[in-house]
Formats: structure tokens, sequence, C-alpha cells
């Protein structure tokens, strides 16, 4: 597992991600409260959240890669479920905080939950690919 590995498996979350978010572009609208144009795009639109979430992603992957590379985790289906495992068990249920003390409904939760547990998924995968 090296750089190229970590910046692939970014870029394949973050393409999910792009994937996921448009699919449920209204149902996320609705649950996060963000104010939209007449047209249904969000107000104000500006390119940093995706800046952001790119290198999100990096750190992610990078740090995945770390502790795979610890564990000896070196195979696509271990990579896989470890990913899996870090998204739903690690960084889900710090979603899940967030947006309860922010009062934002559990929808939020499950679309944004269900992102990081694919996205770490994928991310586990494609680092045991290259």
């Amino acid at each position: 597992m090296s750089l190229i590995s970590v910046l692939a498996a970014a870029a394949a979350a973050w393409v999910f991600g792009a994937v996921w978010y448009m699919a449920l572009s209204k149902p996320w609208i609705e649950a996060s409260g963000i104010e939209c144009d007449e047209n249904g795009r969000p107000k104000g639109g500006s390119p940093m959240p995706f800046i952001l979430s790119a290198i999100a992603m990096i750190v992610v992957s990078g740090m995945m890669r770390h502790i795979f590379a610890l564990s000896g985790i070196d195979e696509f289906g271990k990579g896989a479920v470890a990913g899996l495992g870090v998204g739903l068990f690690f960084i889900s249920p710090w979603i899940m905080i967030n947006n309860a003390y922010g009062m934002r409904p559990f929808r939020l939760t499950l679309i944004d939950g269900g992102y990081a547990t694919f996205g770490c998924a994928i991310i586990g995968g494609v680092l045991t690919l290259i």
C-alpha cells in the first residue's frame, strides 16, 4: 500500500459520495434544512465543501492505510470489511452524536452515516488493490 493507493481510495470514496448525495439530494436537503433557490439548488454555493471533502477523504484513506499496514490487512475482502467497520462503528456514531445535539432529523444521520459506512468500505477495498 502506497501513496498511490491512498489517493486512489480517496478518489473512489469521493466519487461515491458524489453519486450518493446526488441520488439522495432531495431528502438530504430536507433533513439538513439548507435553504435552496427557486431551482432547488442550495443558496450561496461554494466549492469549499468539495475541496474540504476531498482533503478529508485523503486523510481518512491515509489513516486507514496506516492501520491496515499495522494490522496486516492486505486482501480486498478484509479491507472492505474493515473499512465497513470503521464507517459503521467509528464515524457513523460520531455523526449521530453531532446530529442529536444539533436536534437534526435522524434521517440526516442515516444519509450521512450511510455515506461514511459505504465510503469507508470502498476505501478499505481499494487500499488493498493497489
